[in-house]
């Protein structure tokens, strides 16, 4: 029975850790006072963002963030706790967080990671006010076309300037022949 017990508590931690190792950002809220309804509101934006949100025992916490070279987040992982998992964006945990913790006082970010790196209550908050992604590359390439179109349009408007010029001479030597 013992072993049995043992075992389900290695498959929990595996599991952790490879969610730690595969997610490009997380976020680790404190959960108490939410009631049910919202927790499953918050569970079903998760869902719908591609957000992994879990609550984990700490004892489990701690073993995989160990496993995963992040001992320094297990300070974090005091009372109860639930975390969000973002695996195609390192933006989508905060940002989904975030914005249900300014309609939900109860919900607290406690900490972050992104890319590896641990970030706080405020770099997490910071994160979730970015653009997304998609936003981000328009702007990018936003910013890259603005300086291609002026450049036609200063070509552009050499080219018809020349075009005048030759048309002039080409009228002046018609008339100095005529």
């Amino acid at each position: 029975m013992k072993e049995k017990v043992l075992e389900e508590k290695k498959q929990v931690v595996a599991e952790i850790t490879e969610k730690v190792n595969k997610a490009q950002g997380m976020v680790l809220v404190d959960y108490r006072g939410l009631k049910v309804d919202e927790v499953t509101e918050l569970r079903r934006k998760c869902r719908e963002a591609g957000v992994d949100y879990k609550v984990y025992k700490n004892t489990m916490m701690r073993f995989a963030f160990e496993e995963a070279g992040l001992e320094e987040f297990n300070q974090y992982l005091t009372g109860p706790n639930a975390i969000a998992f973002g695996f195609e964006d390192p933006i989508q945990a905060a940002k989904i967080t975030y914005e249900f913790a300014k309609k939900h006082k109860e919900l607290e970010i406690k900490a972050g990671i992104v890319d590896g790196k641990i970030i706080s209550t405020d770099q997490v908050e910071n994160l979730a006010s970015l653009p997304s992604k998609e936003v981000l590359i328009a702007q990018v390439l936003g910013g890259l076309n603005a300086p291609i179109a002026g450049f036609a349009n200063v070509l552009q408007g050499t080219i018809r300037k020349l075009v005048y010029a030759l048309n002039g001479v080409i009228e002046k030597q018609e008339a100095q022949e005529a």
